[in-house]
């Protein structure tokens, strides 16, 4: 999917002097179901998150606290977004690598994803990635003096 499939998107915000409000419902401020929901904190600082990309899982990231940088790649192009708000968020559409950093002191990044955790969804070595990604066919390669079969 290309980078600009994926878009920061404002969420719903009820102001009162009592506190505001913010939600998010599945299908409809976001592009998908919510099946599982995460969060990051305590990041030490100078730490970076993610550093992989998703088959067919969908996203949506928002800094519930503080703020932090996420870089995305499609494998042609790059762009980073820094969220500081807990009522916008980064919707993250499949196949896009992910990279998170820059977390300020006490940042809490929250994670709305479409489908529970499965480990085979994740696409975890960069090369792999760029393979899948340009649609380049399965190749043999050498990996620490070993030849194996790397599977796009």
């Amino acid at each position: 999917m290309p980078l600009n499939d994926c878009r920061t998107i404002e969420l719903p915000k009820i102001t009162d002097p009592r506190g505001n409000l913010t939600f998010v419902e599945g299908g409809t401020h976001i592009p998908f179901d919510i099946r599982r929901v995460y969060y990051l904190y305590d990041v030490p600082g100078g730490s970076d998150r993610g550093a992989h990309a998703h088959k067919q899982l969908h996203q949506f990231v928002v800094a519930m606290s503080g703020s932090f940088d996420i870089m995305l790649d499609d494998g042609e192009r790059k762009r980073k977004f820094h969220l500081n708000r807990s009522y916008n968020g980064l919707y993250i559409s499949p196949m896009m690598w992910r990279s998170l950093d820059n977390f300020s002191s006490g940042a809490v990044c929250m994670v709305l994803a479409s489908e529970v955790f499965n480990p085979a969804d994740y696409i975890r070595d960069y090369d792999q990635f760029l393979q899948l990604a340009r649609g380049e066919p399965r190749r043999y390669g050498m990996s620490a003096g070993v030849q194996q079969l790397v599977e796009t």
